[in-house]
């Protein structure tokens, strides 16, 4: 059992509880919000019309650094033109939304689970359980970067709402050393992560409506930045046409619909001719809509993509110059 006194000691030593807890309260991400200290005794109705107009704040934060973002994505998109891979590393909500969005690629854009990796600290089970300690330690994210073959080509985005938690700042010091490319995502300013990585990316949403519950309004800014990542990056390697999803893997009914119909909206052809693409091309939707409006069949449209690095408006300039 611990004593007062070496509980109190341990607080005032380097690294203890006391400097933990004088470290959290500099973070806005932490602040303690006077005015809403009786939230618990409103009705219902006005708790949530407070959470709603505190959410609405939101998307004005990730506005305000649309430059940054806009630079890191390029980037991030270049690297991955040249074969590389998006990597993204949290502990807790972090984590969990890096996991998150990596999963959410391979069914939209039809990528390889291996090209867009969500690496959570404490492993697979941390999305359901927290892992004691594991978000404490830049040598995990260390191991676990070194275990995917991390390269010069990737990226990787380190997420910490805190913008203090060490396995995502030892995740992009890691990389960094390495020479890939870096992005510290989170909800301070000044903080240690954006410092630690090439593109810092601080999206300052203030203290939450729960005082330190960042999967509120810090976990949506963190989500929407990463909703910009990835759909971006894809839409610049070619991903889409317009604003369809070509690149849609059909895994079940619905997205075998969904398929059908932007090959529709992209080409405006009828059900007999869609379904003849379709088959021609064994469902690939960006090639069915090139077989079409390219007036080719299956393997040269496969041929033309190919030749274009997978973007469909390169490929039908292709077939209209030859």
């Amino acid at each position: 059992m611990t004593s007062t006194t070496d509980a109190n000691a341990d607080e005032a030593a380097p690294g203890g509880y006391g400097e933990l807890r004088a470290q959290l309260a500099t973070l806005t991400t932490e602040a303690f919000r006077p005015e809403l200290a009786e939230i618990d005794q409103l009705p219902t109705r006005e708790i949530a019309r407070i959470m709603n107009g505190e959410d609405a704040t939101v998307p004005a934060a990730v506005a305000e650094k649309l430059p940054q973002i806009a630079t890191a994505i390029d980037a991030t998109a270049e690297r991955m033109a040249r074969g590389g891979r998006l990597v993204y590393a949290g502990a807790g909500t972090a984590g969990r939304l890096g996991v998150l969005d990596a999963s959410e690629c391979p069914p939209t854009f039809n990528t390889d689970p291996s090209e867009v990796i969500g690496l959570i600290a404490g492993g697979p089970s941390a999305m359901v359980k927290a892992v004691e300690g594991a978000e404490d330690s830049k040598e995990l994210a260390a191991a676990d970067l070194d275990a995917l073959g991390l390269t010069a080509d990737d990226t990787v985005v380190g997420i910490s709402a805190s913008g203090r938690t060490p396995y995502a700042i030892g995740a992009v010091e890691h990389a960094r050393a390495k020479g890939a490319l870096t992005l510290g995502l989170s909800c301070n300013a000044d903080s240690a992560l954006a410092a630690a990585a090439e593109h810092g990316l601080e999206i300052v949403v203030g203290p939450e409506l729960l005082t330190g519950s960042t999967r509120l309004k810090a976990g949506t800014a963190q989500k929407l930045v990463l909703n910009m990542i990835s759909t971006i990056t894809m839409i610049r390697l070619g991903k889409t046409y317009g604003n369809l999803m070509v690149d849609v893997r059909a895994s079940n009914e619905k997205l075998r619909a969904r398929s059908r119909r932007i090959v529709s909206l992209a080409t405006g052809a009828g059900d007999e001719e869609i379904e003849a693409a379709l088959a021609a091309t064994d469902g690939e939707v960006k090639n069915a809509i090139l077989t079409i409006l390219g007036g080719v069949d299956g393997p040269t449209a496969a041929t033309l993509l190919a030749d274009s690095d997978g973007h469909l408006r390169a490929a039908l300039a292709a077939v209209r110059t030859t």
